[in-house]
């Protein structure tokens, strides 16, 4: 892999360009327009580290995708795994910011969570994630890159098995970085290249209604998933300063509009806090909110990774989890308690960044 140097730092990232774009950019330069697929191919099919290694391709061709791309735009930091197989990577990027991206090993097959943005506007006061503001989004190559990085960790470690599906619930809102996301899951979705599934990424959104709506229009056949936490408009707008943009009216209106246009299933995201989310009186309002969606609505209850910079919140009972479960099963709502997944590293999504900043920043003072 190429070090990050200032020569490199200004130059767009390889993994930025679509395969019709990559297409475009070559034609413009005065390539034949199959050399696209050999550039193709080599990034994600032989899964190449540097242009030099791509050897059926003229030098001339060589010397200007050198010239005017970098490829990896991401340095790996820290790499943990957990006990269970679960690993999380720290990566800094060019400018000197850290995001964070886990591979789960999955009863499916290999499974990665990508970060979408550096930081977090959102506003949710549980989450790891936004201890520190959005300082910007990132671009398609640098989403590509993660899948990328654990892609080159498995083929290093030996290991003969691709990633298969993606989720987008990193760090960040996705809706917020809209047109970067969409790129991203275009260049990951092609068939000649990493080919994963369009059924097999999801992308999470905290409820953006206006941008639910045009994710509909585009007909991606990309899962949904809506991070919903809360029943009610107060109780959501508390712990989720999101709903007091898009209440809960108007996020439903676009998921009915999604449903609609696209007669695809949505999955609701709950995260289990004690004593404030978990009480069968919540259990009871889920039901009534989502009983319209029929059976194209499903609820995912996580038990909640606590956050040293939150100690108002803790993780749900066994038994307040069960009880919740139990309501919405008997009122007709489809959900499961999500098996969880490296407890034994920095497990909530932004803590390892937010734990390693804090190193750095130390090591510094000293």
């Amino acid at each position: 892999m190429e070090p990050i140097t200032e020569a490199n730092y200004l130059k767009a990232s390889i993994y930025d360009l679509t395969f019709p774009q990559l297409t475009d950019w070559l034609l413009t330069h005065g390539q034949k327009k199959f050399r696209a697929k050999q550039v193709w191919e080599w990034l994600y099919q032989k899964h190449v580290q540097a242009f030099n290694d791509m050897h059926n391709l003229p030098a001339d061709l060589l010397t200007v995708l050198t010239d005017n791309f970098t490829f990896s735009p991401l340095q790996p930091v820290v790499t943990q795994r957990a006990s269970d197989g679960t690993t999380k990577y720290l990566f800094r990027l060019e400018d000197g910011l850290m995001i964070e991206t886990v591979l789960m090993y999955m009863e499916y097959g290999l499974s990665v969570c990508v970060t979408s943005q550096v930081g977090c506007n959102i506003g949710c006061t549980f989450c790891a994630s936004g201890l520190i503001k959005k300082q910007r989004d990132l671009t398609a190559g640098e989403i590509v890159a993660q899948i990328m990085q654990v892609q080159h960790y498995l083929d290093d470690q030996g290991q003969d098995e691709r990633v298969g599906h993606v989720v987008v619930m990193g760090i960040g809102e996705p809706f917020d970085n809209f047109d970067n996301v969409m790129n991203f899951i275009d260049i990951i979705k092609d068939q000649s290249g990493l080919a994963i599934g369009a059924r097999h990424i999801t992308v999470s959104t905290s409820g953006l209604a206006n941008k639910i709506r045009e994710f509909a229009d585009r007909q991606t056949q990309v899962n949904l998933a809506i991070s919903l936490h809360a029943p009610n408009n107060e109780l959501r707008s508390r712990i989720m300063r999101i709903n007091r943009s898009w209440p809960l009216e108007k996020l439903f209106d676009a998921i009915h509009y999604y449903i609609d246009t696209t007669n695809r299933r949505v999955t609701f995201e709950y995260i289990m806090l004690n004593d404030v989310n978990d009480h069968v009186k919540e259990a009871k309002e889920l039901v009534e909110l989502l009983k319209p969606l029929k059976q194209l609505a499903y609820v995912n209850l996580i038990p909640y990774n606590p956050v040293t910079e939150h100690p108002q919140y803790s993780r749900s009972s066994k038994t307040s989890i069960s009880k919740f479960y139990n309501t919405l099963m008997q009122g007709g709502i489809n959900c499961v308690v999500r098996k969880e997944h490296g407890t034994d590293i920095d497990a909530a999504c932004g803590q390892l960044r937010s734990n390693e900043m804090k190193k750095e920043k130390a090591s510094t003072k000293a």
